[in-house]
């Protein structure tokens, strides 16, 4: 929850909390529509950082002499003070995403520490947290794999039909389902990428010359074959030679 801030007590709420946490002030008004768009970001941005940083208010109107102080030109205007200086600012009305990397520069969010801890607990902690996160939900369902736990590890990701490893992660589990490309996936989970690839390519090559009696048929195996695919190499650095070469053949096998 923010905090309403004036002049009279900016210098303890925010400069001097400041030494103590990073403190974000919004500088806004009431009659700013854009301010009243971007106050929710900034409050879920907040509350899940918690006990970490504080979000404080100024009402440019009501504290002019705060506003001309810090240089206000355009609202909304969100600085970040630490130690009693800004250390980040930005003007204008940020997109959830945007407003959550501002914060995540000053102070990781817990579902951050939780997927960096990486164990399935914390992973499940930060799924509840930010449940539209992708990178929390692939780092979960790779858990849940590697304990053998496949429908767990399809329902973590099953919310994040758009994010390529994610897709990646649910195309193998529906091939391995079927008994497709098993070997290749063993090879990826021994840290051979490279042989991984090869093999899921090689599958795609196999699903053209079946007779199409196959159980998922041969469309079917090459899109989860490719989404597959497509899931190893987002992993990959874009600029690593390994990731353009095979996504040059991937684009060959399909044609």
């Amino acid at each position: 929850m923010s905090v309403p801030v004036t002049e009279q007590t900016f210098d303890e709420l925010v400069l001097e909390r400041s030494h103590q946490l990073p403190v974000v002030v919004d500088f806004w008004a009431d009659w700013c529509a854009p301010c009243k768009a971007l106050s929710p970001a900034l409050e879920a941005a907040a509350a899940a950082r918690e006990g970490r940083m504080e979000l404080a208010k100024v009402d440019v109107d009501a504290n002019q002499r705060l506003a001309a102080l810090y240089r206000v030109q355009g609202i909304p205007a969100v600085k970040a003070f630490r130690g009693g200086a800004v250390v980040e600012e930005f003007t204008g009305a940020l997109p959830p995403a945007g407003v959550e990397a501002f914060f995540d520069r000053l102070v990781p969010s817990r579902a951050d520490d939780l997927l960096a801890a990486g164990d399935e607990l914390s992973l499940r902690e930060a799924a509840v947290l930010e449940p539209n996160r992708a990178d929390v939900a692939v780092a979960l369902g790779k858990a849940r794999l590697a304990r053998g736990a496949e429908d767990e590890a399809l329902d973590a990701v099953a919310n994040h039909e758009a994010d390529f490893a994610a897709a990646g992660i649910a195309a193998r589990i529906h091939l391995c389902a079927a008994g497709i490309a098993a070997d290749a996936f063993a090879a990826l989970d021994r840290g051979d990428r490279e042989a991984a690839l090869d093999g899921l390519i090689e599958e795609m090559g196999e699903a053209d010359r079946s007779d199409g009696s196959a159980d998922p048929d041969p469309a079917e195996q090459r899109d989860l074959l490719r989404r597959a695919i497509v899931g190893i190499l987002s992993e990959i650095d874009p600029a690593d030679p390994t990731a353009r070469a095979y996504r040059r053949k991937l684009a060959t096998a399909l044609g």
